[in-house]
């Protein structure tokens, strides 16, 4: 069922475009300009890879259903990149678009920049259907929380050996609650509470692309095999973990001196144009990068692991 439910969605996105796209306004001019417009760009690109790349800590585990024997990880990679780049960028479009006629299009101004509510605006000159196909694109976020939901069951079960100990369902079934509470309890702000912490789930999981990439194609490169997988569980097996914590805390501070969000805006955020730019995530990536370098050399050679 779930491999299935893309194709009314986009099916819907695909008519959205078409029903709205006549309103986009491509021809204003922006309201800023120099370092100042570049700073907001690069704001607006790290807050679409924050919502993109939360998904690679979690996109593995679906593919240990496939065949290594049919499975490449070419075919991996190059399957995972065009999915998420062609899924997103379709949604990140109409987004755009949907905005940029907020100033020129009375209903959309009136419905306001509240994503659900300029959604179901560009669908009005649809009439009875566009509402129909506002209801799909609303339930696709039941499509969309499964994904999640699977995958918090084994983030829980990783934290340790007395967490592993707990069936998958019972983790799986608190998340349901937990969000659940979230959204009755916020349900008037909740949208504007995660747009404005996307961003930090994005800066730590791109430390944490730097410390596997690292890991993987440096200190692993030459490794026959890679990986003992059978080790998973065995302490005295694998990594100490020290030196992947400090790069991660160096790379966070890093993230926080060249954050630019509503509620903060770090001194090396500031240096770009008059609003400052998001530089978190490529600055926290580059800091964590360098610096695990050193450190898992360090680590390897005291420990051996």
């Amino acid at each position: 069922m779930i491999r299935c439910a893309w194709v009314p969605q986009a099916t819907v996105l695909l008519i959205l475009l078409g029903a709205a796209g006549p309103h986009f306004d491509n021809t204003s001019p922006s309201l800023s300009s120099g370092k100042t417009l570049l700073g907001n760009r690069l704001s607006f690109f790290s807050l679409c890879l924050s919502s993109s790349v939360t998904y690679s800590s979690c996109a593995a585990d679906y593919f240990v259903y496939c065949s290594p024997k049919l499975v490449t990880r070419t075919k991996v990679f190059f399957g995972t990149m065009c999915g998420l780049t062609s899924s997103f960028a379709l949604c990140f479009v109409i987004g755009c678009g949907l905005s940029s006629g907020l100033h020129n299009n009375p209903t959309w101004a009136a419905a306001g920049s509240g994503s659900g509510a300029l959604v179901v605006a560009g669908f009005d000159g649809l009439g009875a259907f566009g509402k129909v196909c506002a209801v799909i694109t609303a339930l696709g976020l039941v499509s969309n929380m499964v994904p999640p939901i699977y995958c918090c069951g084994v983030i829980f079960q990783v934290l340790g050996r007395y967490p592993a100990m707990v069936p998958r369902f019972i983790w799986n079934a608190l998340a349901v609650v937990i969000f659940t509470v979230c959204a009755l309890a916020g349900k008037n702000d909740l949208s504007l509470i995660f747009m404005n912490f996307l961003a930090l789930m994005g800066y730590w999981v791109i430390l944490w692309v730097a410390i596997s990439l690292e890991e993987q194609l440096v200190f692993r490169r030459n490794r026959s095999p890679k990986y003992v997988w059978s080790d998973w569980n065995r302490q005295d097996k694998l990594p100490v973990g020290v030196a992947a914590l400090m790069a991660f805390c160096l790379g966070w501070v890093a993230a926080i001196l060249s954050m630019r969000q509503v509620y903060y805006t770090g001194p090396l955020a500031k240096l770009v144009g008059d609003e400052g730019a998001d530089l978190g995530s490529f600055i926290g990536f580059a800091v964590t990068a360098l610096s695990y370098f050193p450190a898992r050399k360090l680590e390897l050679a005291m420990f051996k692991r």
